[in-house]
């Protein structure tokens, strides 16, 4: 540590804290002094607040009125590289820099003293007399592989009392122990041998465990098609991080794919990682979180979110199913997880890894122009193969009006079931219809705050507003013109394709995947274990299929509307619906067994379709560029968002006309202002949105201009504005 780096007791320094402020803060060092980086609780006001100690301060006024520190945290300090980074993505993503250590202080009780507590594990033996609440315990403890909890956590997660863990503690079933609130997590072991590995899959990993070697920044796209074993050949990198004695994150897009990756993980080097997203308990939040500023977390599977975990030594990121859409965060602190992992990695040396069987036109577009390597699986692991794909032309089927399952579809299902094995049924749509229509005066019902429709949930017996959250009964009368037994459902939803597939398959077992049919991420997971384990015989399901999952007897996708993701004028429509056909495809002959895939579409010969059929991926990739270099949009332009809202809808567009007039800032850097203009949901919440596009060539650093331009304008109280650069969804 430089001498600049310390300050002796009393020095002046500045102090950034989580609270939404403009700036760091003046404080006196306390006794013993203090460190840059080092956690530290300051007063603020009546209260008091956690910080970090940024640089010295600034001074020029009355140093008499300075407080002092109240105390440095038990906690390791935030390394050079980690403030780095979250300044600079506080400046690329116009988010304050309170806001963004925010992001890096998520753990509760940091400020806690060290202490011992009760927690309790899986014991070694059965309980004497087993009855459902005490099963209900176990299967807490067996799922989460030998994790401990609190009394209250175990109980609260299996729905139990805590008599009921109390009791199983006297059989010995379940273990108390005293233990440290934070303990380091179990070492784990590179040496051990992994899989047997393909001769393209022995060369790319080798290629990745050299870049690790070399301990410099870089990235990888590493493109293989589903089921290659992507994941074996970036745990082959892991190995060669821990060997260098450096900590490696992996990123995960769902956390339903969590617990089967955790057991993968285990078994490769002998023990369970650190885990970081919503399903853990906030006793492991903390623990993750202080044991990665240790350096006693050497892996760490995670949600977005651990991206600003305080890694001591990060030598490797991965960035699994890299494309998926869900890294994109749309609310509070807007960033991209895939793009901020590229900019973590390269303040600390380390090596990204992009996994995907359908890379992102972004990272495509970054190998193509050398900034990123690249490396190709292109065979399904051991004896599968590639499913073969086809397209069926629905306007050649005869299909009634209330149907959606073609008989062509609806006689290959037949087989599968017939020979015992499953079939997986896709629509990208939750619920039971889309739209629920009045056919006495045409009424559609919407949500109460939203420019939106509700969809009807019928498992539920809800109406559901898909952008509030907002729920109502289904009525049985219009709510518009109050005539009864007229209100109906239209257009298919997972649940009305399901009521189909009942009545086509009488005696099949049916499974529903769909993110809101499930109270809790151990149940989703639980249904999915199930239906690995051949327990459906047809499953229906959304997007949430398409996520990596692996159900080895299933040999038929049916796509029921493959040309959903075309419509409307999102510029990532195609790839979007490339991706998602091409991933939900990729469930299906992953064993032995060889597969097919069928999609449903009124367009056979639409580019996207054909380059789906064709599997000519390199051909899209290179098709899609073009219209989108053409056009100067991303990657090859820069766009920025803006989003203006609030409760009185003139007032809002008065606003946003405002600054669509002064837009001299960014005029000045060659920029475009669009707008303003409703948002397609205008409003949401009872808040009305007026959206406008700022739009420029690639390589222009707009976000100075962005700032100079939105603080021309004082927007009233009840006006909010969003920027969102780089945005990725335009509702």
């Amino acid at each position: 540590m430089n001498a600049q780096d310390f300050f002796e007791e009393g020095a002046l320094i500045a102090v950034q804290t989580t609270q939404p402020l403009d700036r760091a803060l003046d404080y006196r060092a306390p006794e013993g002094g203090c460190a840059v980086g080092a956690f530290v609780e300051v007063p603020l006001g009546p209260r008091k607040v956690i910080g970090v100690v940024w640089g010295p301060g600034e001074g020029g006024y009355d140093l008499s009125r300075v407080r002092g520190v109240s105390r440095v945290l038990d906690v390791a300090p935030m390394g050079e590289d980690m403030r780095a980074f979250l300044m600079r993505a506080g400046d690329y993503t116009l988010t304050p820099l309170s806001s963004m250590l925010r992001l890096a202080t998520r753990a509760p009780g940091l400020g806690g003293a060290v202490s011992m507590r009760k927690v309790y594990r899986r014991g070694d033996v059965e309980p004497d007399r087993m009855t459902d609440a005490r099963r209900r315990v176990l299967e807490v403890l067996n799922d989460y592989g030998g994790l401990s909890f609190t009394l209250s956590e175990l109980s609260e997660m299996a729905g139990v009392t805590t008599s009921v863990v109390k009791g199983l503690v006297k059989t010995g079933a379940v273990s108390e122990e005293d233990a440290p609130r934070d303990m380091p997590y179990p070492r784990l072991d590179p040496m051990r041998a992994g899989k047997d590995l393909t001769d393209d899959q022995a060369a790319a990993a080798k290629t990745l465990r050299d870049a690790i070697a070399a301990r410099a920044f870089g990235a990888t796209m590493l493109k293989g098609v589903t089921g290659s074993g992507k994941t074996e050949v970036y745990l082959e990198a892991v190995a060669e991080c821990l060997a260098q004695g450096r900590q490696a994150l992996v990123l995960l897009p769902e956390i339903a794919l969590t617990t089967e990756f955790l057991t993968r993980i285990e078994a490769r080097f002998g023990a369970r990682p650190a885990e970081w997203h919503s399903g853990v308990t906030m006793t492991e939040r903390r623990r993750c979180w202080k044991m990665v500023g240790q350096g006693a977390a050497q892996v760490v599977v995670g949600a977005r979110s651990a991206l600003y975990l305080p890694f001591q030594d990060l030598g490797l990121i991965v960035v699994d199913e890299e494309h998926d859409s869900s890294y994109k965060q749309e609310d509070g602190a807007l960033y991209n997880a895939r793009d901020m992992a590229v900019l973590r990695a390269s303040y600390c040396g380390a090596r990204v890894v992009l996994a995907s069987a359908t890379p992102s036109l972004e990272t495509w577009a970054n190998v193509e122009a050398g900034k990123y390597d690249r490396l190709d699986l292109t065979s399904r692991f051991g004896d599968a193969v590639l499913p073969e794909m086809s397209a069926i032309d629905m306007r050649d089927e005869e299909l009634p009006s209330s149907r959606w399952i073609s008989p062509t579809l609806q006689g290959e299902v037949t087989k599968r079931v017939a020979a015992g094995e499953q079939s997986l049924i896709f629509l990208n749509r939750r619920g039971y219809a889309p739209v629920t229509i009045c056919r006495a005066c045409g009424h559609q019902i919407g949500c109460d705050h939203c420019d939106a429709r509700m969809v009807e949930h019928r498992f539920q017996k809800r109406l559901v507003c898909h952008q509030c959250g907002e729920t109502k009964p289904i009525p049985e009368a219009c709510p518009s013109c109050q005539v009864e037994g007229k209100l109906a459902p239209v257009g298919p939803g997972v649940e009305r394709i399901a009521e189909e597939v009942s009545d086509l398959f009488p005696d099949a077992r049916v499974a529903v995947l769909s993110s809101d049919l499930y109270g809790s991420a151990r149940a989703l997971k639980e249904m999915i274990e199930t239906i690995a384990a051949g327990g459906a015989d047809i499953i229906i399901g959304t997007q949430i299929v398409a996520k990596g999952h692996n159900f080895p007897n299933l040999t038929l996708v049916g796509v029921i509307d493959a040309d959903l993701g075309l419509q409307g004028s999102d510029l990532r429509a195609a790839e979007r619906t490339f991706q998602l056909m091409r991933q939900v495809a990729g469930r299906a002959g992953r064993s032995v067994k060889p597969g097919l895939a069928l999609l449903q579409t009124f367009q056979p010969e639409h580019p996207v379709i054909r380059a789906i059929l064709s599997g000519d991926d390199e051909g899209f990739w290179r098709a899609e560029a073009e219209q989108r270099k053409a056009a100067g949009v991303p990657p090859f332009g820069r766009l920025a968002g803006v989003v203006l809202s609030g409760p009185d809808a003139p007032t809002v567009f008065d606003v946003a006309g405002q600054l669509a007039r002064r837009d001299g800032p960014l005029r000045a850097v060659g920029a475009q202002v669009f707008g303003p203009a409703p948002a397609p949901i205008a409003r949401v919440r009872g808040r009305h949105r007026v959206r406008l596009l700022i739009k420029a060539a690639k390589g222009v650093p707009i976000q100075n201009a962005l700032r100079d331009w939105a603080a021309q304008v004082k927007l009233p109280n009840n006006v909010r504005l969003q920027i969102d650069i780089d945005p990725q969804s335009f509702y």
